[in-house]
């Protein structure tokens, strides 16, 4: 999961995405400050055994 944070003047919203490649065309369209951030969940890496 991508989440998308976006710091505007007066707020700050977030968007989640479910790829990379969505999150990162996002991230380049989106003006002013910005971070994208990749979530991992836990849960994850004991379904894959990694």
């Amino acid at each position: 999961m991508w989440i998308l944070t976006l710091f505007l003047q007066d707020r700050i919203k977030m968007f989640e995405y479910d790829n990379k490649d969505e999150a990162r065309g996002e991230f380049e369209r989106a003006d002013g400050c910005k971070i994208l951030s990749e979530i991992i969940h836990y849960k994850d890496f004991e379904k894959s055994g990694t």
